[in-house]
């Protein structure tokens, strides 16, 4: 009877340790929480809008008198001013709107701006039996560019730009004799076109907030004022002055959701 007893207990402690062992070979229902969903990885292209403001300054320079014949003897004699000093500077403002496109690191993008300026200077200059007083004013001006970025640390855009450039300009001069009346006025205030060309950074503060720092050399050819004289129309002073110089200028822009 004692053997029959222990010959059972020992085959209960068999049958328990295969299940203890059947047990530990069947997989864990542990619970694991499904992985959070990586962030989107951030992309320049799509379309933007934004404000930016700056400083602008022409290149330094004289306007020089070209003509006519007449007056010009009168400079070659030193009786008549031949040039006058305009540098215009002064603060601009405005607005953007844009389009870029990135594939890998490289973004191309087009952009198209309007800015308000109080761009102008004047200037005086003296000869023995005259003086000339002269204005050089950049009421507004517009750009059309192409961009070429190259996208480092993945919110940080370097870029060059370059394209079109067109705006107001204006010239102003008159001639006085010593006692200060008025010898020859003309003016000169036109639409002109021409080119710039420059470069800038931007940075992505979030997926939609951009904020920029530019900078822009633009070159809108010369403009030329005519002078008649006030006592001889046949006779006229023409002053020809350049209009080119550099803009430097900050903004944000706002960039629209890529579906």
């Amino acid at each position: 009877m004692k053997n029959l007893l222990r010959l059972s207990a020992a085959a209960t402690a068999l049958a328990l340790s295969g299940a203890v062992a059947l047990a530990a070979d069947l997989p864990s229902r542990t619970y694991t929480p499904p992985a959070e969903p990586l962030p989107p990885v951030f992309t320049w292209t799509g379309f933007y809008v934004g404000v930016n403001a700056g400083y602008g300054f022409s290149d330094s320079g004289n306007a020089r008198y070209q003509g006519d014949a007449l007056y010009l003897d009168a400079v070659g004699a030193g009786l008549a001013p031949g040039s006058l000093s305009l540098k215009s500077e002064g603060f601009l403002g405005g607005a953007q709107v844009g389009y870029n496109y990135q594939f890998g690191s490289v973004v191309v993008g087009l952009e198209a701006d309007i800015q308000y300026t109080d761009m102008s200077d004047t200037g005086t200059s003296f000869a023995t039996d005259s003086f000339a007083e002269g204005k050089k004013e950049l009421e507004w001006f517009g750009t059309v560019r192409a961009r070429l970025g190259f996208a480092a640390m993945d919110r940080l855009l370097i870029f060059a730009t370059g394209g079109l450039i067109y705006g107001d300009t204006k010239l102003t001069h008159s001639i006085f004799d010593t006692t200060g009346a008025l010898l020859a006025v003309g003016s000169k205030s036109d639409t002109q076109a021409g080119w710039t060309v420059g470069g800038g950074l931007e940075y992505a503060f979030t997926n939609n907030l951009t904020a920029k720092a530019e900078y822009l050399y633009y070159d809108f050819g010369d403009t030329t004022a005519i002078a008649p004289s006030v006592i001889d129309p046949s006779s006229v002073a023409v002053l020809k002055a350049k209009n080119r110089g550099s803009i430097v200028r900050v903004g944000v822009n706002y960039k629209f959701d890529t579906f």
